[in-house]
């Protein structure tokens, strides 16, 4: 087997910067989809909004040659884990990053006694819903139980997002 030409580790407030850069990278993606043509997206945090979201000491960082490459930040919300970010660079990706962040998140966070992690994306992007689906993330159709991620929702759509794309999801975890 060979090993890989990046690492994980925790997340260290002196990468909130790189975090900006690839969420900045990354959204390309999302500008260039066709079907979100015409519809606005939420702007990116800032390195000051990810140095907050890394102080929780939750967040991990995938770095190549000592750079952020990739990341998934997330912050403690009671007994769960939001996860308000995976992101990994365009010139980085079909790696198994994204994937191996989001297993170690899971991981650690179980550890951590977390009942769950939750989320808030596309639901028909691949890389959005399905691909989270594909790790154990089920899409909250009832969101009575979840007033957070329902409030998060309906900031999108006032924010010009449409309701119909977007979905919260949870990972109960064991």
């Amino acid at each position: 087997m060979i090993a890989p030409d990046w690492s994980l580790r925790l997340a260290r407030p002196e990468d909130a910067e790189g975090f900006a850069e690839v969420e900045e990278d990354a959204s390309q993606l999302l500008r260039e989809e066709p079907s979100l043509a015409g519809i606005p997206l939420l702007p990116n945090r800032s390195a000051e909004e990810y140095r907050a979201i890394i102080a929780r000491r939750r967040s991990l960082s995938a770095l190549g040659d000592g750079d952020i490459i990739g990341f998934a930040a997330a912050r403690p919300v009671g007994s769960e884990l939001h996860l308000h970010e995976l992101s990994v660079a365009r010139a980085f990706q079909r790696r198994g990053i994204g994937s191996t962040l989001l297993r170690a998140l899971k991981v650690d966070a179980a550890n951590a006694g977390f009942k769950a992690l939750t989320l808030l994306t596309y639901r028909d992007i691949a890389w959005n819903a399905p691909f989270y689906e594909a790790h154990g993330f089920a899409v909250l159709e009832d969101l009575s139980e979840h007033p957070r991620l329902a409030a998060g929702l309906d900031a999108g759509v006032g924010a010009g997002l449409p309701r119909e794309r977007r979905c919260a999801m949870i990972c109960v975890l064991e």
